[in-house]
């Protein structure tokens, strides 16, 4: 008769570690991208000498985000970015940091994780440290560069308290330049520990949408592109993305020259996973969509105060989220919840329904792109939904072919696809969509091309 005895009890506890590291093991170790970390390294720029000779002007915002997805991190270094070309100075870019471990990875979701990875997997441009053509301003340089030409004692921290941070896009830019033009210090850092250069609702608002103008015609948009890594993916993948001209998909893209459109194509953002709780948490808030989502010109309206529901801040305290309020008719809770889910976390037959009414307008669309972080087996099913509603094919993010570098940037690679499609459908409320929509209105893209949810 077996039991059940202490010691192997013991024995199969001390087993749940060993099968924990197997499984990590077996999703693979990550890549360290030193091809690309060396590709940084001998960026031009990089030559101590000559920059301690022209005596180049730095600004850097150690304080970056860390730890969040890529378009959260993306919209803040364009804008930093933004802010040190437009006070004459290099900016300094970071890696995509997901962790500050001294550690190459880290663990998530029971799989190895890279803890960094170089910007420069992901894009390439001004803030990259590409270059700015007939722009007198330095070109941006590594954090890892920084630290070699602006040792700690030859620093000089400001900090962002004293700045506007609420204020519109322009104002802000023009505080900073203002601010900055009587400081001559080489090397500039700036200081958020207190408070950052921007709220967390700029990205959110119209307060982000008034700096278009002056942004899309700026090097940082206008020579921007995906990095050569991403656009290796698509001409990988050139027989499921059918392009007319497969050569097309290894060109970058800026306003001169804006990116091939890939004809008959929707790209369409589904994302699923952590939204099943953040829409309801959204309709809560009362949020509206994201900043470059709400451009004026874009067809499609998100009104949630049509049903005459509202919203208190959930605390005193400033700068409090808002809540429903307690006198709202509960039918009309209903109504305004099912309305936010619609547009941010649809089911199958809403995606049909939208996907339907985009083909109406644009009769040409054939194919179908998902962006997508869904499980398989629900993409299996919009397949099905979408295929019987005469649609000719779907392809998904799960069906791309990457290696393993290509793997780690696959969101940069669904972009590029979203940014060249004829028409891209996007999530309202995703910073992933609003990255998108402000590309391809950058690039000439039209407005109409542009949908949501």
């Amino acid at each position: 008769m077996h039991m059940c005895t202490p010691r192997r009890l013991l024995v199969l506890l001390s087993m749940i570690p060993v099968l924990l590291l197997v499984g990590v093991l077996l999703s693979g170790i990550p890549p360290r991208y030193k091809d690309v970390r060396s590709y940084e390294r001998h960026l031009p720029q990089h030559n101590t000498t000559e920059a301690r000779a022209e005596r180049r002007k730095y600004i850097r915002f150690p304080d970056h985000l860390w730890g969040h997805g890529l378009n959260n991190i993306l919209q803040e270094s364009l804008l930093m970015s933004y802010i040190a070309y437009a006070s004459g100075r290099a900016y300094v870019f970071e890696d995509y940091t997901w962790s500050h471990l001294p550690l190459p990875y880290t663990i998530y979701d029971f799989a190895l994780r890279p803890t960094r990875i170089p910007l420069n997997s992901f894009i390439s441009g001004p803030t990259a440290g590409g270059p700015m053509d007939n722009s007198h301003v330095p070109r941006a340089i590594s954090s890892e560069f920084w630290n070699e030409v602006c040792p700690p004692e030859k620093r000089r921290i400001i900090h962002a308290r004293d700045s506007p941070y609420e204020a519109d896009g322009p104002v802000l830019v023009e505080w900073w330049k203002d601010h900055l033009a009587g400081l001559e210090d080489e090397c500039i850092e700036v200081d958020e520990k207190e408070r950052r250069v921007v709220d967390k609702y700029f990205f959110g608002g119209p307060r982000l949408t008034a700096l278009f103008p002056s942004l899309s015609i700026s090097p940082i948009l206008a020579s921007f592109t995906w990095s050569p890594l991403v656009l290796s993916a698509l001409a990988r993948n050139f027989a499921l993305l059918r392009p007319t001209n497969p050569s097309s998909l290894f060109a970058s893209s800026t306003p001169q020259a804006p990116p091939p459109i890939l004809s008959g194509l929707v790209a369409i953002h589904l994302r699923r996973g952590d939204y099943k709780r953040h829409c309801p948490r959204l309709a809560a808030w009362g949020s509206t969509y994201m900043g470059f989502n709400s451009f004026p010109s874009l067809p499609d309206k998100f009104d949630p105060m049509q049903f005459n529901v509202t919203w208190q801040p959930a605390s005193p305290a400033p700068g409090a989220d808002l809540q429903f309020a307690d006198n709202n008719d509960p039918e009309a809770l209903k109504k305004v919840e099912a309305y936010y889910l619609e547009h941010c976390l649809p089911d199958i037959d809403q995606v049909v329904v939208r996907l339907r009414k985009v083909r109406e307008d644009n009769p040409d669309l054939r194919r179908v792109y998902v962006l997508t972080n869904a499980w398989s087996w629900w993409l299996g099913s919009l397949a099905k939904a979408l295929k019987k509603d005469g649609w000719e094919e779907l392809v998904t993010t799960l069906d791309m072919e990457l290696d393993s570098e290509q793997s780690w940037v696959s969101m940069a690679v669904d972009m590029a696809i979203a940014e060249r499609a004829e028409v891209f459908v996007g999530n309202g409320f995703s910073s992933l969509t609003a990255n998108i929509v402000m590309l391809r209105m950058a690039k000439g893209l039209t407005a109409a091309s542009n949908r949501f949810l």
